[in-house]
Formats: C-alpha cells, structure tokens, sequence
C-alpha cells in the first residue's frame, strides 16, 4: 500500500468471558476438559520481551502486570524463568517459537512433540500456565530474510499443532503466525483495493486455510510510527486516533486514521481469498519514545492512549464491528535488542527498564494511571563522565566514545531524541555513562584513557536522563562483558557527530 504498505502491525482489546462458551471442567495435575469452541474475544494484552542487558526479575514484572490490570501476555519464546512466574497468575500467555527454530521443527514431527512436551505440556498440567496460543516464528516473510523462513513456516505449523493434538491440547492451544502487515497490499489507498503479497500469494493461501481448519487466528503487527518512520511525506496526524488529516472514502467508508485503514486492508484481503470469518488478533501496536525525532513521550501517549480508548469502547473498523484484540507493544524497554530497524527498537516500552512508568496511560480497567514495579532495587548513586580535565582534542576521544557506544547503549542520542541537546562534553559522557551502568559500575569500565572520572553528581539534564542500572541475580561479581550488539558504520559515524558538536 502507497501509505499503509509499510506499517510493521499488531493490537488488543479487553477480554470478557463469554458465559458458558468456553470451559466445562478445568483443573491441572488431571484431566483437562474443554469444550471443542475457540472463540477470539475482545481484550488487551502486552508483549513482554526480555532483551536487556539487566532485566527485571519474572516475579517482579508477571506482579506488575497483575497490579496493571493486565490479563494477557505475548512471549516471544518459551523460557522457563518466565512461565514459571506466570504460573497460576490467571494471566493467558501466547508463547513463541524464534524464526530461528523453524527449520528444525519443520522437518521432524518429533522435534515439534519434544519442543510442546517440555515448552507447553509440562507447564499447563504441573505449574498452571494459562497458555492459549503458540506463536510459530515472528515476522517470518519480511523482505529483509529474503525467503529464508518462506519453506520452513508452514511446515512448523502444522508439526506443531499436530503435536498440540497429540499432546491433548489441540482444542483448548492454538496455532498462529505472527505477520507483518506486509504480506497484505493495496495498489491504491483503498483498503478494498487489498490483496495478498504477489511473490507468497499461493502460501498465504495454504497458511489461511490450515488457520481456519484449525481455528487459529490471523495475527498481524500493525505499526503506524513505522509508516511515519520510513516515508517523509506521511500524513503525521493520519498515524493517531484523534487527528483531523484528510480522511480517506473507500466507497462510503471513511478513515480518519491509519490503522483502520490498514486493518481493514486485511479484512478485505481475507474475504477476497474465502476467508472473511477468521479471527484478527493484532499481535503488535504501539509507538515508541526515544531513538527518533518522532519517537518521544507525547507522540507515544497520544498514540496508545487514542488506541486504549477506542479498546475500552469497543469500537471497531468500518469493515469489522466489535472491539479489536490487540497487545500492546511493549511492556518494557530492552536496550540489548538489535538496532537494524533504527535506533528507537530499545525504546518501545510503557515502562522503562526499571519498571517505572513512561507517562499517564490509562488502560481501562478501573485505574487511572501506570502501576511502577514494586522493590526495584538500584546500583549506588555514581556516574562515569568525562573528566573536567580531558580535552576534547584528545586523540583517544573517538576511539572511547566508539567503544563506549558499540558495547552499551547510546540510542538516546541524536537528532530529535530526549538527549539531542547535549554538548560534545555531555555526549561523550552519556557514552561512558552507559558503558559503565551496563558494567554493573565496575571500576575498570570508567577507566578511558585519561578521559573518564566516576562522579556523584548526577549529570542528567532537561529530558536526558543519565540512568542508573538496577541490580540483577547477575550483578553481584559479574565480571566486565563486551555485550553482543550490532553496531553498524552509522553509529559510529554519529559519533563523530558528536564529537565535533
């Protein structure tokens, strides 16, 4: 789609038990009895990933979720450390299978029966998981693995489900596949114009239809600020709930934003191939608040909070009436994961590392605002700057801060973003900052050559936070890590920005 085609999508609309639809006999440790009826029903959810350098206890984030109201969870694997502490939470969980185990679970039914015994079974019948879906793969068709997971997907899914069968989960345990909005297309801007992506048209096929003789749904990211982010000349205003751009009349229907427009795009798509009743779950939606000059704290509330509203109302699309099932994307900020995408991927969360929330949002559950996390505990009150001494002419300058922000964190610098305005000076000491903070404030990662010094002023300014790590199971004597990131030549050229700032 010209304006849509882009978007990266996903979203969740409060769940409220059909009466009598759904369970006859439950009970764990025995026999689980249900009836054979899937339905998808309205609710609000959260994606919870866990790439940070010093995440947050499990107890301490499923507490979280409880204290938020927040009744369902979208796992991008199937770690124990975090079905265990959704154990007997009433949390439903969505559990996820990495692209990366594709292959293998494609090609041995056997593989796929280990992987549901000790990823599903185990918990749902020892330690009361509430698991509801299995997620195979994330994103799989994106243009950017050129068709790397394009034979494997399918295969997966099927190995997979036939293992929840097996295993006697198939009725009550679903399959899907999380998808970007990408494998749909409008050649105009009219959602009706939408159609299945040419070049896996005849898979899509086969993947709907093993949807819908399984009953699973269809699960798609759905991302705006993606549209924003790569497309200049987008619409801003068309991004949010509660703009007043040009609408767009798609014969008599009318979107005034673009996530209707979108989601609708795949309505039709659906009912073109024969496939107008499957079940939408928006597995993907939010907006993030720093890493770009469109990411920050009020775009961001502006965004979920036009999006929560229209949940709560349970107001649909002009083509699909009813509230919309949705997660929020996402739960907390990770600052490990991969900054390909661009730099504001670490920030995505409504809640930042430690668990402290972001900005006022309502989710509609009787509370008026975020829940923090409760007994965060942090490192001592000490920063690593530049010392008032160095020279900014000194040679070893690029080399450090290149150094610094190649093996931490630095995405909260740059144009546009909530440390934007900082001198050379203030730069260079964000990058030993977060250097040493991701070090656990050893010693020896404050010790640039002849540049760095460990002070007990803190040195944030305006929006800029220099942060404080908090303590892990793994902070007490870890020693100094280089952390695994990709780095690409644009960070270190923005570096040098910086310097010469």
């Amino acid at each position: 789609m010209s304006s849509m085609g882009s978007l990266k999508q996903g979203v969740v609309s409060r769940r409220k038990l059909l009466v009598g639809l759904l369970l006859l006999l439950y009970f764990y440790g025995g026999v689980l009895l249900i009836m054979d009826c899937v339905v998808v029903v309205s609710g609000i959810g959260v994606n919870w990933g866990t790439q940070a350098t010093h995440p947050l206890p499990p107890s301490t984030v499923v507490r979280m979720l409880k204290d938020n109201g927040v009744d369902r969870v979208k796992l991008f694997d199937a770690d124990s450390k975090y079905l265990n502490a959704l154990a007997n939470s009433g949390i439903q969980v969505m559990v996820g299978i990495p692209n990366e185990m594709l292959s293998t679970l494609a090609s041995s039914v056997q593989a796929a029966e280990n992987w549901v015994a000790k990823n599903v079974s185990s918990h749902v019948s020892s330690n009361g998981v509430d698991i509801r879906y299995v997620a195979v793969g994330n994103e799989p068709f994106l243009p950017t693995f050129n068709g790397t997971f394009i034979g494997t997907t399918l295969p997966a899914l099927q190995n997979v489900q036939a293992a929840l069968i097996k295993a006697g989960l198939g009725t009550r345990i679903k399959v899907t596949v999380p998808l970007n909005a990408d494998v749909y297309q409008s050649q105009s801007n009219l959602p009706s114009e939408g159609d299945l992506r040419t070049d896996i048209h005849d898979l899509m096929l086969q993947i709907l239809k093993f949807l819908s003789d399984n009953g699973g749904p269809f699960t798609v990211n759905i991302y705006p600020f993606i549209s924003l982010y790569k497309d200049p000349s987008f619409p801003i205003d068309f991004a949010f709930f509660d703009s007043n751009s040009s609408p767009i009349n798609d014969n008599g229907r009318v979107y005034e934003n673009v996530f209707d427009a979108n989601y609708d795009t795949l309505v039709w798509t659906l009912q073109k191939n024969g496939f107008g009743n499957l079940p939408i779950i928006v597995g993907e939606i939010g907006w993030p608040t720093d890493g770009d000059k469109n990411a920050n704290l009020k775009f961001a509330q502006r965004f979920n909070q036009g999006f929560m509203s229209r949940v709560n109302a349970g107001k649909g699309t002009p083509m699909r009436s009813g509230a919309i099932d949705a997660y929020l994307f996402s739960l907390i900020d990770e600052d490990a994961k991969s900054i390909q995408p661009g730099n504001f991927e670490r920030h995505w969360g409504l809640f930042y590392f430690d668990g402290q929330p972001k900005y006022q949002l309502s989710l509609g559950n009787g509370r008026n605002g975020l829940v923090a996390a409760k007994d965060v505990h942090y490192l001592a009150q000490k920063w690593c700057v530049m010392s008032p001494s160095a020279s900014l002419d000194d040679p070893q300058v690029a080399a450090s801060v290149s150094y610094a922000c190649g093996n931490a964190d630095c995405t909260c610098l740059g144009y546009g973003t909530s440390c934007g305005n900082l001198d050379a000076r203030g730069n260079i000491s964000y990058a030993f900052n977060s250097y040493y903070q991701i070090n656990n404030q050893l010693d020896s990662a404050c010790r640039f050559p002849n540049l760095s010094a460990v002070t007990t002023t803190n040195p944030s300014t305006g929006d800029c936070q220099f942060r404080i790590m908090i303590k892990t199971d793994t902070t007490a004597g870890a020693g100094e890590r280089r952390l695994s990131r990709s780095v690409g030549l644009l960070a270190y050229i923005l570096t040098f920005v910086f310097i010469i700032m």
